[in-house]
């Protein structure tokens, strides 16, 4: 099992959940964006993946290298729509976890809003990533390295 980490624009608070994790379950952890990231000193599990600029980069290189019973961590429901199928473990920075059951609506809502979007419309947007999301994240990712490591 490998942990990714769709890293161009996850919150730091969600990197550091995801560093403690590598470091006390001993899991490969990759990030990969887009952009050249600072690893955690001293922590062998996590590397970086630095992909090309450009639309989707990092999310089809992580939608070509993750397997089933991975973990991905991503706010792009595209990319998590490419995963799911595949039978990893896909979940948001705010602790949301993608399923078979989910992802279809999750999808259409955000082809919707998009396109509301590109006609002017103003959708708002997500609320400021604070301590109640982080522990969200934090547990819902407990939950899927507990769960699938027992799968394994």
């Amino acid at each position: 099992m490998k942990l990714w980490l769709d890293a161009d624009a996850a919150p730091q608070g969600v990197k550091e959940v995801c560093f403690r994790a590598a470091e006390r379950l001993k899991l490969e952890t990759i990030l990969v964006a887009n952009h050249r990231l600072p690893l955690p000193p001293g922590n062998s599990w996590v590397t970086a993946v630095r992909v090309d600029g450009g639309p989707d980069v990092a999310d089809i290189y992580i939608a070509d290298h993750a397997e089933p019973g991975d973990v991905a961590i991503t706010a792009d429901i595209p990319l998590a729509a490419l995963l799911v199928p595949k039978k990893v473990v896909v979940i948001d920075p705010r602790g949301d976890v993608y399923s078979t059951e989910n992802i279809g609506e999750r999808l259409s809502v955000r082809n919707f809003m998009e396109g509301l979007r590109s006609t002017g419309v103003e959708t708002g947007g997500q609320g400021t990533f604070g301590a109640r999301e982080k522990q969200a994240f934090a547990n819902a990712l407990d939950r899927a390295l507990t769960r699938e490591q027992k799968a394994q």
